[in-house]
Formats: C-alpha cells, structure tokens, sequence
C-alpha cells in the first residue's frame, strides 16, 4: 500500500518577526553552542531586546513595559543598604541603564528590572554589558517566582579600590562570577557552588569566579552567556567562549534542596533541578556579605557623584529556544498569526495582524529554499514544488 505523506510546513516555527529583527545589534554575533539534529536557534523576542528606544526613568512607555517591569519581581527592596527604586533605571543612547544614588546618609538608591515573559530550558541566553566602576554589585540573572531557584550568568564589581574600604579591591575587579542558587525558603538554606579559577594550587576544574588574565571587566563591553540545556547541565560563556560548566545532580545539587518531597532530605532522592520557569533580571546592589571587617563597601558620597562610575550598562540581550522544542501553538502565542493547514502538501494559508513584507522559507539546515515579496496580510504560500519535510519561515512585516 502507498502511503501519501504530507509536507509538513511547520507555520510558527514558520516564525513571525518584525522587518527591525535585521537590523538588531547582535546580528553578526555567533551563538557558541551548535545544535544537533538540524535543529536551529529561534529567537524569543518577547524577552530580547536591542534598547533602541528611549524610556526615561519617570515614565517609560509602552515599548519598554511590554517586555519589563522596572522593579525587582516581588515587593523586596533590594539587600544590605540596597533601596531599589523605579527612577533609577531608563533606555537611552540605545542601551539600558542603571544607577546608584545616594539614600540617607549610608543607603544606596539603584535600579533593577525584570521581564515580564519567564524563561525555561532549553534556552540560550546573552547580554552585551558593561560592568560600573564602582564597588556596587552588577547583576544579569534568572530567578523563579517563588525564589528557589537562581542561575547568575554574570556578576561583576567594577572598582580597584574604594575610598571607603580603603584598600586594593583589583582581585574582585578581575573576577567574574558566574554561578546558581538552589534554596529551601523555610527553615531558610541557600547552597551554590563556589570554586576559584586560580586560587592556591591547581585551578578549579570548574570555576565560579572567572579571570582573564588582567582583564577589568569594567574597562569594555563583554557578553555574558548561559546555555541552560536541562535542570542538570548549565554552561556559561563570556565573549563567546565557554569559560565553565556545571553538569550532573551532585553539581546542581548535592544537599537534594530541590527534592519535590522532603528538600534536604539526602536520603530520599526526588531532586528536580534547576527545572523551573525563571524571570529574568538585571540588578544594581550593595551586597552586604562583601563588608568584613568593619570595611564598608559602599560607595562614598563623593564616589556616588560621578554618574558615569555608578551606570551598569546594557547594550542588548537576546535569548534562543531550539526550534524542536517548540510547538505552533508557542509560536503563534507570541505573534498575532494563524498559519493553517499544517501539515499541508499543496499550500499553507496565512492571516497576520500585519501586512507581510516578504517570506523567506529555510529547510532544517539553515538552507534559503524560497523567498518572495507581498504586502498583504492574508497570503497562499505555495509548496507544490517543495520536497517532504518540514520547513521553517522568516516572515518579515
């Protein structure tokens, strides 16, 4: 018996993305991890953005709020002297920007953000920065809603030396950290790996605190990425290049905190991962375990007064999912589109809530098969002429 098989035309993974996509400062920018299977990165662009648009700090428009919240992601103000507040973060110049103020007479005013849409693996996950010079903390992270699990793909501090602790900070200067949290909220237990890249002896086979020779991290913009493959495995680059990992239980976590049943319970072993939704959130801070000593480590008022010192910046950041992993219905749910039928082997029919510039079909390779023009926003998209398989479109508005 023949069989009549049917192209199938996957229509969102026949994703739809604006004319701007383009034109967005990554482009150009290699992805350092390479999928199997013919599979391929499809951006999310609910949760990238490129920050070219103007936001100010009182009222930052629609452009900006449809993708992020200008506080942190529930009700906390910020640790140690840190007071998080809405002012103090705005799009401008084409970059995101964060500051720190005075507060009172020993606080600190500063921004953070986080995105409206979470995030979950698979995903692959970067941001062009720039580290302030200043002993404040700079964060780009991912947090679950209900705090329990954490992934920090970098944090940085950006000063040598501060005149209120009075004393050489270049070793902190010279370190990235990058690393996770899994915690119990009650009775409250917090475990991450902590390991040095060139402490005494050998460096560690895994570090959480990265160097690159001399490099200040405040003196140039890098970026900073996470591929979180699965809840055991999490690999983080810096300028593209895979600087530490994390793979197995016994390196997410050895104390079973994320146990769905009994957490701590090392003798019954229900560990889930790093597998929950995470927001993701940018932050400015004075961490209060960094004071030892009587030293403090917060800015002094005539630090503070140099703005350009007390600015965490952002170019861009963009996140990618593994077109195998999602389904139409994902898709269609971050664009205004119904793509229909699917699978088909005559045509596929388009509505959109745009009118359609162009359509650009790819094979699972990556291969340009077709591409043409329209300007409408209900379209026949022949595929009489197209082999079995399935196939994925850029369609550009």
């Amino acid at each position: 018996m023949k069989m009549n098989k049917t192209k199938q035309f996957l229509g969102l993974i026949l994703f739809f993305i604006s004319a701007s996509i383009f034109s967005q400062d990554w482009n150009g920018v290699a992805i350092p991890v390479t999928l199997s299977g013919g599979d391929t990165w499809v951006l999310q662009t609910d949760v990238s953005d490129d920050f070219n648009y103007s936001a100010p700090a009182a009222n930052k428009g629609t452009t900006f709020t449809s993708k992020w919240d200008d506080f942190y992601h529930n009700g906390w103000s910020g640790p140690g002297s840190t007071v998080w507040t809405r002012q103090h973060s705005s799009v401008e110049n084409g970059e995101l920007k964060l500051t720190a103020t005075r507060y009172q007479s020993n606080k600190i005013n500063s921004g953070a953000i986080h995105s409206n849409s979470t995030v979950q693996y698979p995903i692959y996950i970067e941001a062009k920065i720039k580290v302030m010079n200043s002993v404040l903390a700079n964060g780009a992270w991912l947090l679950s809603p209900d705090d329990t699990q954490e992934i920090d793909f970098m944090e940085g501090y950006g000063a040598t030396y501060s005149d209120s602790a009075k004393e050489d900070l270049t070793w902190w200067a010279k370190r990235m950290h990058v690393s996770h949290h899994v915690f119990i909220r009650s009775p409250f237990a917090d475990w991450q790996p902590n390991e040095l890249a060139n402490g005494n002896g050998n460096p560690a086979p895994n570090p959480t605190w990265i160097t690159n020779g001399n490099t200040l991290w405040k003196d140039d913009y890098h970026t900073y990425g996470l591929y979180w493959k699965d809840p055991w495995h999490l690999y983080y680059f810096i300028d593209g290049v895979q600087v530490t990992k994390r793979e197995g239980k016994d390196q997410i976590d050895p104390l079973f905190y994320t146990n769905s049943v009994n957490q701590g319970d090392t003798n019954n072993d229900t560990r889930t991962g790093l597998s929950k939704p995470m927001d993701i959130l940018f932050t400015v801070e004075e961490q209060g375990w960094r004071t030892a000593n009587g030293k403090s480590v917060v800015p002094t008022d005539t630090e503070l007064a140099n703005t350009d010192n007390h600015t965490f910046k952002i170019d861009w950041i963009r996140t990618y999912k593994p077109s195998s992993s999602l389904s139409v219905n994902d898709v269609k749910s971050n664009f205004n589109i119904d793509v229909y039928p699917n699978p088909s082997k005559e045509f596929i029919k388009i509505n959109a809530s745009k009118l359609i510039a162009k359509i650009d079909c790819f094979d699972v390779s990556g291969k340009l098969i077709a591409s043409k023009n329209y300007d409408d926003a209900s379209i026949n998209f022949n595929l009489d002429k197209f082999v079995n398989g399935i196939y994925f479109s850029k369609n550009t508005c």
